[in-house]
């Protein structure tokens, strides 16, 4: 098998392998999403506005933001897919990881904006007509839900997909959640009732929301991605047939599904030859769904290398075992 395809050709490889979904699987996704929210916002803003329910206005806001999420994920996707050039070399595949997170950022601002409005309804809780708050909330649940089952498929695999799919999902819950609080205000007459949904609510997003946040940042600070384990992909690399050691291993995310990994191998012996290249490059493929890599050869030890690590646990530049 030649391996110069998984060196130069790269952006053509994600389609063949079980670990790389095309982004192109989800534009339909993306557009049903965005159309099923905006008839929605348009319908709950309207039913708001005619009953006079600050709840389900606020609530129209929020799905808003969700439209909002929508588009930037698929934006990234769709970027993402650009061809390389010379001034972006890699095409615009890191879009998916800002993507991934500006749409963190807008989930912790919604959040903040929920908070706040309940914050107010604790003081001074508005009258709310409970069963038309809850049957239109129980349209949310449908369409949020029907949204977030759109994008499942994905959300393991890519960081951008599940903040897509965490987006819609954590609407679902909220509008279960006003389903739930509409019923209850209803048979009580209790107004805090909805205020007090809506905080228990922000808390489960929350702590969802910050898993996120805090992968696509390291995505963006080019830390290795997750489920790759630095230590055996080094194992990997100094076992295979003669390697003295290696260095200067980096391994990062080019977007939120397809790694790089960059490495130098001593192999006093010589130059193995190209056959030893694709193989390797095809064990870092199926092991550990490392598409492109680049392997640097040499033949002898040499010592100006930038302390770059290929174990994570040495703090001298003595790179020996």
């Amino acid at each position: 098998m030649s391996g110069h395809h998984h060196q130069h050709g790269g952006h053509q490889h994600d389609h063949g392998h079980g670990h790389h979904h095309a982004p192109a699987s989800f534009d339909r996704a993306f557009a049903i999403g965005i159309a099923l929210n905006l008839a929605y916002v348009a319908a709950e803003g309207g039913f708001g506005l005619w009953t006079g329910s600050v709840a389900l206005l606020a609530d129209a806001g929020h799905n808003l933001s969700d439209v909002l999420g929508l588009a930037v994920a698929w934006g990234g996707a769709a970027l993402a897919r650009t061809p390389p050039s010379k001034r972006f070399t890699y095409g615009l595949k890191g879009s998916t990881i800002l993507a991934a997170l500006t749409n963190a950022l807008l989930l912790l601002v919604a959040l903040g904006a929920i908070t706040l409005e309940a914050g107010q309804r604790f003081a001074d809780p508005p009258p709310v007509a409970g069963l038309t708050v809850s049957v239109v909330a129980g349209v949310g649940i449908l369409v949020n839900g029907l949204t977030a089952w759109l994008f499942a498929r994905g959300r393991h695999g890519d960081v951008n997909i599940r903040g897509a799919f965490l987006h819609m999902a954590a609407d679902a819950i909220v509008s279960a959640g006003v389903v739930i609080a509409g019923i209850a205000i209803w048979a009580t007459g209790i107004g805090w009732i909805d205020p007090l949904v809506s905080l228990v609510i922000v808390a489960v997003i929350f702590v969802q929301t910050w898993g996120l946040l805090r992968e696509t940042i390291e995505m963006a600070l080019a830390a290795v991605p997750r489920g790759i384990d630095f230590d055996a992909v080094t194992m990997a690399l100094r076992t295979l047939p003669g390697v003295a050691r290696c260095h200067d291993l980096h391994i990062w995310p080019m977007s939120t599904t397809e790694p790089v990994l960059t490495a130098h191998l001593v192999m006093p012996a010589g130059h193995p030859g190209d056959a030893f290249l694709a193989d390797a490059r095809e064990m870092l493929r199926d092991r550990f769904g490392i598409g492109h890599a680049t392997l640097q050869i040499e033949i002898e030890d040499q010592d100006d290398h930038d302390g770059a690590i290929c174990a994570p646990h040495h703090d001298t530049g003595d790179h020996r075992h």
